[in-house]
C-alpha cells in the first residue's frame, strides 16, 4: 500500500513531501519516483515515525513495579492511542523479587504484541542503586550498593530484557558494576549526589545515558561541576528530559538542547499511574503521590514522576522553542538508540516496523499505525 502527499519526516531527520510503502507491516520505498493510481492521498499531512517512551512507570492506573498484565495492556493501549507506539515500563526502587515480577509480565506482553498496543521494547530498571541523598521518589527502604551479581541473575532469568539500569557513580563499587553491566544494556547515571570525577569515570566504564537531567542530581556550579559537566563532553553520552513543563523549565529545556545537540537529547514522559486520570492521590513503589495542578508530590512536597504523556510532551518542547525536527527526534530515533532497537523502529526507513503517525502540522487529529495497521 503507497500513501502519497505526505510531508514526511525522513529518516536523515528532514521533512520531505512525497509518498512512502507499506509493505507486510514494514516500510517498503520511501518518497518513490512512480506512484501507483491507487495510492492512499493523505493531503498534505504530516507523518512522523511512532513516539518511543524510554522512561514510563505507568498511565491510566497501570504501572509497571505492579507486574500486573492487563493493566500493562491497558496502558500499552493508551499510549498507542496517544501516538506513542513504542516504551520501556520502567520499574522503581524495589526488592528483587517484585523487580523480577514485573520483568516477567514486561517480557510476557512483549512476546504476545497484542494489537492495538504500543510495542514493550525493553524494560528501564530505575533503581535501587541510588543515592540516598538524591533519592527523590524512590523508596528508601529498598536503596542499596551495586549489586552486578543479582542485577545479571534478574537479566538472564528475564531473558535480559532490561535495556536501561540506572546507577549512582558515587556509590561503593559503582564503576566495577558499570564495567560489567555495559556489556548487557545501557547504563544510566540517575539519582546521583556525585562530583564530577566520579561521574566522569562512570562514563569512561561504558554508562552512555543520563536519567531525567537536572532532576535528582547534583547541580552545576563553577567550582564544583557534578554531574552533568561530565556528561556534557563525554559525546556517547546521552540525556533524557521531562517537557512536561513543570519539572523542567523552557529555557532550561532550550538550554539542554543547546549543550548535548539535537542527536543526544531523549524526551521521555517519567509519566506515573496518574497519567491520563484527574487528580488525587496514588500509588507509587509502596509510597503515596498527590496529583494535583498536573504535578504529583510525595506527602513531604517532593515532586515524584509526570502525569504528561510523551506526546504532549514532545509538543510542549516545540512550543518551547526547541526546532521542531530536533524534538520529533528527541521523542522517536534517539530513544530507539538508546534501547538499541533502532534497527527495527524509530525511523520511518525501507525495512522498519511500519509504526507511525498521520497528523496536521500542529500535530492535532492524529491517525496511529503501529505495524502499517491503524489502531
Amino acid at each position: 500500500m503507497f500513501y502519497k502527499n505526505a510531508r514526511i519526516f525522513c529518516s536523515d531527520f528532514q521533512f520531505r513531501i512525497g509518498a512512502f510503502e507499506v509493505k507486510d507491516g514494514r516500510f517498503g520505498v520511501i518518497l518513490p519516483k512512480e506512484v501507483p493510481a491507487d495510492a492512499i492521498d493523505l493531503e498534505g499531512a504530516t507523518v512522523i515515525p511512532g513516539l518511543i517512551d524510554a522512561h514510563i512507570h505507568g498511565s491510566v492506573m497501570a504501572d509497571a513495579s505492579d507486574g500486573n498484565y492487563e493493566d500493562l495492556k491497558r496502558e500499552a493501549a493508551y499510549l498507542a492511542e496517544n501516538g506513542i507506539t513504542g516504551f520501556a515500563p520502567t520499574t522503581m526502587t524495589l526488592g528483587y523479587d517484585t523487580l523480577n515480577k514485573a520483568f516477567r509480565t514486561a517480557r510476557q506482553l512483549r512476546d504476545d504484541a497484542p494489537e492495538g498496543c504500543a510495542r514493550v521494547l525493553g524494560v528501564h530498571m530505575e533503581g535501587p542503586y541510588f543515592s540516598y541523598a538524591k533519592r527523590g521518589a524512590q523508596n528508601a527502604a529498598y536503596l542499596k550498593e551495586p549489586d552486578f551479581e543479582g542485577f545479571q541473575k534478574l537479566q538472564q532469568d528475564n531473558d535480559y530484557i532490561v535495556r536501561i539500569v540506572d546507577i549512582a557513580p558515587e556509590l561503593p563499587g559503582a564503576a566495577e558494576f558499570v564495567e560489567k553491566a555495559s556489556k548487557l544494556c545501557t547504563v544510566s547515571v540517575a539519582h546521583t549526589d556525585s562530583g564530577y570525577e566520579d561521574a566522569k569515570e562512570a562514563f569512561s566504564k561504558g554508562a552512555t545515558h543520563l536519567t531525567h537531567l537536572f532532576n535528582a542530581m547534583s547541580g552545576i556550579h563553577h567550582r564544583n561541576p557534578g554531574v552533568i559537566p561530565a556528561a556534557v563532553e563525554n559525546p556517547k553520552v546521552r540525556a533524557e528530559l521531562i517537557c512536561d513543563g513543570l519539572h523542567v523549565h523552557p529555557a532550561t529545556v532550550r538550554l539542554a538542547f543547546s549543550m548535548f545537540g539535537s542527536h543526544r537529547m531523549l524526551l521521555i514522559s517519567d509519566a506515573l499511574r496518574c497519567c491520563g486520570m484527574p487528580d488525587g492521590a496514588y500509588e507509587l513503589g509502596g509510597q503515596m503521590a498527590h496529583l494535583a495542578g498536573g504535578v504529583a508530590k510525595l506527602a513531604d512536597g517532593t515532586i515524584a514522576g509526570a502525569a504528561t504523556n510523551l506526546y504532549q510532551g514532545m509538543i510542549n518542547a516545540i512550543f518551547f522553542g526547541v526546532p521542531e525536527a530536533d524534538a520529533i527526534r528527541a521523542a522517536t530515533y534517539n530513544p530507539a538508540c538508546a534501547l538499541g532497537v533502532q534497527d527495527k523502529v524509530g525511523s520511518i526507513a525501507t525495512g522498519q516496523l511500519a509504526d507511525f503517525v498521520v497528523c496536521r502540522s500542529d500535530y492535532t487529529g492524529k491517525r496511529v499505525f503501529i505495524g502499517g495497521k491503524e489502531i
